[in-house]
């Protein structure tokens, strides 16, 4: 399956075992043509339903984003390593293979195919909890690497220090086009309520730790290191994930 989505539609947040190492996020970024959205929706679901009738083993999440322009999805799944990228001995996708290109990619206007690596040291030590339905995603360029990993670092430090554990998981793109993000992190949520409970902010939580000198030292330190940063919002559509 995994190798029909890269050739196909170039498309392939699941929830991934405890203890994570680093492991590999495929991300396909889906623009639906305008107004072919509920078209695009019912190939989908023909697709996931013809993969499970052929005894589909691969996995995916399709997440829909809240903001911004047009309808777009991003169709994730995960690798352990960069192995499995050979594997394509995926029958059931092979049998389902037309009704993507019959059924989904006349509603696509656009697909854009990309390879995170997760970052470990500075993310949550267990996987993205299993009632994880909304996903905030931050994203940054930057303008010095280096001196970025160390802010983050030290900022991921003090948040492990005063709640036990990261609040996401981080990622460092692996290549691509000169406009995507060098580093996101995907911050889990259980629905659009859980956004209205009141936290410190991890600025808040360094400067109570560290002292409000430190903590602006820090802050200019990361802005400068930064060219470019974004966030969007991604709802988890459970019908057209498997």
């Amino acid at each position: 399956m995994r190798k029909l989505l890269y050739l196909i539609l170039l498309l392939p947040f699941v929830a991934i075992s405890q203890e994570i190492p680093s492991f590999l996020l495929n991300l396909s970024e889906i623009t639906v043509k305008s107004g072919h959205n509920a078209q695009f929706v019912e190939g989908v679901k023909s697709w996931k339903k013809c993969y499970k009738d052929n005894d589909g083993k691969d996995e995916w999440s399709m997440w829909r984003r809240v903001q911004g322009e047009g309808t777009v999805y991003t169709m994730t799944s995960t690798m352990a390593n960069w192995a499995e990228m050979d594997d394509d001995n995926d029958p059931a996708g092979k049998e389902c293979r037309m009704i993507v290109v019959n059924l989904i990619m006349p509603h696509v206007k656009s697909v854009h195919y990309n390879i995170a690596r997760s970052i470990p040291d500075f993310s949550r030590s267990t996987a993205m909890p299993e009632d994880t339905k909304l996903v905030w995603v931050y994203n940054v360029k930057t303008s010095n690497s280096t001196s970025f990993k160390e802010c983050v670092g030290e900022l991921t430090s003090a948040l492990k220090k005063a709640e036990g554990d990261s609040r996401g998981i981080w990622y460092s793109l692996q290549g691509g086009a000169p406009e995507i993000a060098d580093y996101f992190i995907g911050i889990p949520f259980k629905n659009f309520a859980d956004l209205d409970v009141e936290r410190d902010g991890v600025w808040k939580i360094y400067e109570k730790a560290n002292g409000k000198a430190k903590a602006d030292a820090l802050r200019a330190k990361i802005r400068a290191s930064i060219s470019s940063d974004w966030s969007y919002m991604y709802n988890l559509s459970e019908e057209l994930s498997f």
